[in-house]
């Protein structure tokens, strides 16, 4: 709702172009479709839209002609009735994706946690239960407002439960803060990474290493050689493109400040990462190295919770899928389950 009234008050000024960018982030199938055929209509009406989107199918479905920029240069300006997906892909990330989804075949432990009927204090969340493998990834689907964050949030303490229990091996745990959480080993990449995930003002080194200040810093004394160390071992880890671990983070692309934020909950080593829109605002190359480290990551043992509003991703990385629905999950989907029309069924409460 609060980006439809953004898009609005653009529509209110008269204008002749309207620049949108990444405008169906946040929104469901039903405002992109209401989205889209208001951007029919202003075409119809001689207005020019610069529409950007890291989204292909929407690209393809609106737009008449592509530009691809990379590294801040243009690369080329093409028909988009003329491109194919492929060549898109080549094009913007300088090299052919033999394979964007990485997933390699591992064994799956025993269960890790488990999550028992809970229900958030305004009952965004009603008896929520699901349980998490040791080195699977889980992914969690439904339309915005489904209950997917707020669930989380209140896995990671963010939030208040009314009711209900964790269990981590099998053993009752109680968060009621974030610290409770990072101390049981729980990661959490929120949905919104300028806003909750970065301090965007301070450096790269800063924003990688403030979860694990015990390991630079005691008392009054600071070994900024360690801190550097740590930072610098996630910057070539990731591949974070910066001048240095001292650049304001908030001059980096979106993809490299997502980097940036996993790399501040990978430096804590956790047991469990929740990964909320993991890939949003980013370029298909940053997305397919992001999936490979989230691959890794599995075959090292972490077990990941991974909640998306795209679809092939989540069916592509995911083990199983859960799918919300008003605040209540209503399906848990294995492997051989995973097909849109039947994640979308459950989505809609059909």
């Amino acid at each position: 709702q609060k980006q439809m009234v953004e898009i609005a008050k653009a529509l209110s000024m008269n204008v002749k172009i309207i620049i949108m960018d990444e405008p169906t982030a946040v929104l469901s199938n039903r405002e992109v479709d209401a989205l889209f055929h208001l951007i029919g209509t202003l075409k119809a009406e001689g207005i020019s839209i610069v529409y950007i989107s890291h989204r292909m199918e929407e690209i393809f479905r609106i737009c008449d002609r592509i530009t691809v920029l990379r590294d801040g240069a243009k690369i080329d300006t093409l028909e988009a009735k003329k491109t194919t997906n492929e060549q898109l892909i080549n094009m913007m990330v300088g090299r052919k994706l033999e394979e964007y989804y990485t997933r390699t075949e591992h064994e799956i432990g025993g269960t890790l946690m488990e999550v028992c009927n809970i229900t958030r204090l305004d009952e965004k969340v009603r008896n929520a239960s699901f349980e998490l493998r040791k080195g699977e990834i889980i992914g969690f689907a439904g339309l915005v407002g489904s209950g997917r964050t707020e669930l989380m949030k209140v896995i990671f303490g963010i939030d208040k439960a009314a009711a209900g229990q964790i269990k981590i091996n099998h053993r009752d745990v109680r968060i009621k803060h974030v610290r409770d959480a990072m101390k049981l080993g729980i990661g959490f990449v929120s949905e919104d990474r300028k806003l909750e995930g970065l301090f965007l003002e301070r450096d790269v080194e800063f924003n990688i290493t403030i979860g694990v200040l015990d390991k630079f810093l005691s008392a009054f004394n600071l070994n900024r050689q360690k801190e550097d160390e740590i930072a610098g071992k996630y910057v070539d880890m990731l591949s974070i493109k910066a001048s240095s671990i001292q650049q304001k983070t908030l001059n980096l692309s979106g993809g490299n400040q997502q980097k940036v934020v996993l790399s501040k909950w990978l430096a804590i080593s956790p047991d469990i990462l929740i990964l909320d829109e993991p890939t949003r605002g980013v370029d298909v190359g940053a997305k397919a190295e992001i999936y490979a480290l989230i691959d890794q990551l599995v075959q090292s043992g972490v077990s990941i919770i991974m909640v998306s509003s795209e679809m092939p991703e989540l069916i592509n990385m995911s083990d199983r899928i859960y799918v919300m629905c008003n605040g209540e999950i209503k399906a848990c989907l294995d492997k051989d389950e995973l097909e849109q029309n039947t994640i979308l069924k459950y989505a809609l409460g059909v």
